[in-house]
């Protein structure tokens, strides 16, 4: 029996399936960070500040927010609001639509909510391309951000936007933020905090059961909130099967190796094989 037939095989006889996304998923369905994609939106960032991919983008030292939010708004608006579901998450919504699933998932692109995945079942570890924070979060509101980030990416000119535009917290005044992970200042919000609590309750009765912990596109970037729970859930349950699928980065740690299925490649292609 080869790898995609015994993962076949293990997810065919699951109770449980518990999918971890990574940033190698939205990559592999079509959201990369750089290349063709890259230059075909960000030409004018390109030339005036050498960008080299979206990622090191997010990190610039712009020395003005109109010119911070030209550049995140339309980042936002071509990774959030311009991409339909995609095919590739439209496929595992289909494959996993009436099994017991959760997805717990490092990525903000809101793409396993297109997909069709209940709410209720997608914990967003990072947050949401299409919130806003206080930047200083100063409070734990989150404010839907299209109508701001459409008018922003219309009236940008030569990498600004104007003043009047730049969102500002309505509570203490500071500047605005997107809302995703990368400081103590994030905002968990009660939505937050009631989908952290359904993604325990479900990972507490899976491991009493037959459980698959498909992994999509997780490497080393952040390895603390996917990569090592699951190995950790499934050194814990012998009834556990890890399967990790990515484009490198797939190996098994010694002590799961047997119930551990390494499926290392195009991720776009080994989905349609074991999905097929």
């Amino acid at each position: 029996m080869n790898d995609f037939e015994r993962a076949k095989t293990v997810l065919k006889g699951a109770e449980y399936i518990l999918v971890g996304g990574g940033s190698g998923l939205s990559a592999a369905a079509g959201l990369t960070y750089s290349g063709a994609r890259f230059k075909k939106f960000f030409s004018d960032f390109i030339e005036r500040y050498r960008m080299t991919d979206m990622y090191s983008a997010g990190f610039y030292p712009f020395s003005a927010q109109e010119e911070k939010w030209a550049y995140w708004s339309k980042h936002i608006f071509v990774n959030r609001y311009l991409p339909p579901a995609l095919p590739l998450y439209r496929d595992l919504f289909s494959f996993l639509e009436n099994k017991n699933y959760f997805v717990i998932t490092t990525n903000v692109d809101h793409q396993f909510y297109k997909a069709g995945f209940q709410t209720e079942k997608i914990f967003a570890v990072q947050g949401d391309y299409g919130k806003f924070q206080c930047a200083n979060g100063c409070h734990s509101s989150l404010y839907d951000n299209e109508a701001a980030v459409r008018e922003m990416v219309r009236s940008q000119k030569d990498c600004r936007i104007p003043a009047s535009l730049v969102p500002v917290c309505p509570v203490c005044g500071a500047d605005m933020e997107v809302h995703i992970r990368k400081d103590a200042r994030f905002v968990q919000d009660d939505a937050w905090y009631e989908t952290a609590s359904r993604y325990d309750a479900f990972v507490n009765k899976a491991r009493q059961g037959k459980t698959v912990l498909l992994e999509l596109g997780v490497g080393f970037n952040t390895p603390a909130i996917i990569r090592f729970p699951f190995e950790r859930f499934v050194c814990q349950n012998r009834r556990a099967h890890l399967i990790r699928a990515n484009l490198d980065d797939c190996d098994a740690i010694p002590e799961i190796t047997d119930r551990t299925i390494s499926l290392c490649g195009s991720l776009s292609d080994t989905l349609k094989l074991l999905f097929c």
